[in-house]
């Protein structure tokens, strides 16, 4: 049984819920109890006057727990005192300022604070997809658009680009998709060619520079730091960002950054709920297939959010398309590169280390990590490459104690390396791992790698180093 002491609407309203999951007394004055119909399951004992405890009609009732809104109801010097006496073993919930065993004290600042950051949240959800609108429709008809996504977009972006160049276009602008470095992985270029992403990769400065120059407006899908393991200049100020990585600031007309979302397509797909856009199944199962990647399939970091966005996506998603993009074919060069991994692994304590001299592609890296972290005693993977003066890495951890993304990016800054708790990634620079970098690029290639072991392993060690 529930026993709650006020006489106030948060009284009466506690008492109906907490009456759903057993029976339930409330205890107020019947001056101040706001009126009420008969509650199911709750007795409602309104007095005429303070009374004492020892003479309220609960005969020899023992409550489960007590939730006490006001002490009004009860009379004597030491109300309070005199409910925790007389139940000493029973429980007490209340927002008065009260300490001692038993007794659960709820801030109601605390409560405030979190009910208006979530009542924010959602407006921001819902008003975000109107100033979004607005702020394109402000834009000239037919005026260029560019949409950036990182460097080596994974379908994460892929997703959100794919649905922002649509929603672009609808109302009636030129968009394009670009992004540096490569579309490697097999699910992504699955992802690429069988949605028809219709996205263009940049090499050289000149050619950023040229879209820049050209586009009335410039989006950033799934990152907010221009010049971060992306082609934007560091002096670059886009119009809109929209991203759902946690940031300490962002410059732009229109953030919307959203930590809350555990991927930028759910975000995306929550802008798109609330406007007036006809949903595709080629849309949805890009969104779709961005979610599910950027959780794991809903095994790593989610929110409440993001299973509402996938189940709003999933009455269009297009499952022949989906299981085309989720089983590609797999290249023997990557082939080739698990069995390196497996050869050359060794471990710092329970985290695994796999350097890899060939590396087939920088997304195998990921399907590496991904398939190495279920291994009997360890809690952490990192599989590592060199490409083009840099070593590329990728990380996965289950250890909750560990912040992946934190750890990497104290290590190695300048937008080099970070990402989430669970995984993160990097692309380091020989210079920053070695104090003179060889001419010979083997010789170069060589040392990083053994100097990225080495850190490596002081980063992460736990004991002594079994190779």
């Amino acid at each position: 049984m529930f026993l709650v002491f006020g006489s106030t609407p948060l009284a009466v309203r506690l008492s109906r819920w907490c009456a759903q999951r057993q029976r339930c007394v409330l205890i107020g004055l019947a001056a101040t109890l706001p009126e009420t119909e008969p509650i199911e399951q709750c007795e409602i004992v309104a007095l005429p006057g303070p009374t004492a405890l020892s003479a309220l009609p609960l005969e020899a009732r023992n409550p489960t727990a007590i939730l006490l809104i006001d002490p009004n109801a009860i009379s004597g010097d030491a109300p309070i005192e005199a409910i925790r006496n007389h139940w000493k073993d029973v429980p007490i919930l209340t927002t008065l300022p009260l300490q001692g065993d038993g007794v659960d004290l709820i801030s109601v600042d605390d409560v405030s604070f979190t009910a208006m950051q979530d009542r924010i949240r959602s407006w921001e959800r819902k008003d975000g997809a109107s100033v979004l609108h607005h702020y394109l429709s402000s834009v000239p008809e037919g005026s260029s658009v560019a949409i950036f996504c990182h460097d080596n977009p994974d379908p994460d972006a892929l997703g959100a680009g794919l649905a922002m160049y649509e929603l672009v276009q609808y109302m009636g602008l030129e968009p394009e998709i670009l992004y540096g470095g490569l579309v490697e992985h097999q699910q992504n270029r699955a992802m690429v060619n069988v949605l028809e992403i219709p996205c263009r990769r940049l090499i050289l400065d000149w050619e950023v520079s040229d879209v820049l120059k050209e586009a009335a407006v410039v989006i950033t899908v799934d990152f907010h730091r221009p010049g971060a393991n992306n082609m934007l200049p560091e002096d670059c100020v886009p119009h809109i960002v929209i991203d759902h990585h946690t940031s300490e600031g962002v410059a732009a007309d229109l953030s919307m950054v959203h930590p809350e979302f555990s991927a930028t397509s759910s975000l995306v797909a929550s802008l798109l709920m609330r406007l007036d856009f006809e949903m595709t199944p080629r849309i949805a199962t890009g969104l779709a297939f961005g979610i599910r990647t950027d959780t794991l399939g809903f095994t790593r970091n989610f929110n409440p959010v993001d299973i509402r966005a996938l189940s709003w996506l999933n009455a269009w998603v297009d499952q022949d398309m989906m299981r085309s993009i989720e089983e590609p074919p797999r290249s023997m060069e990557t082939l080739e590169g698990f069995a390196e991994a497996l050869r050359e692994r060794h471990h710092v304590g329970s985290t695994m280390l796999a350097p890899l001299t060939k590396l087939p592609n920088r997304d195998a890296l990921a399907q590496i990590a991904d398939f190495l972290l279920p291994t009997e005693g360890v809690d952490s993977v990192v599989v590592y490459g060199v490409r083009r003066g840099k070593v590329i890495l990728s990380a996965r951890t289950t250890d909750a104690t560990l912040h992946l993304g934190k750890l990497l990016s104290e290590r190695w800054g300048q937008g080099q390396s970070g990402g989430h708790k669970a995984l993160a990634g990097g692309q380091i620079l020989f210079e920053s791992l070695l104090e003179s970098v060889p001419e010979d690029p083997t010789d170069a290639s060589h040392e990083a790698l053994q100097a990225m072991t080495h850190a490596l392993s002081d980063l992460f060690r736990k004991g002594d180093v079994d190779v």
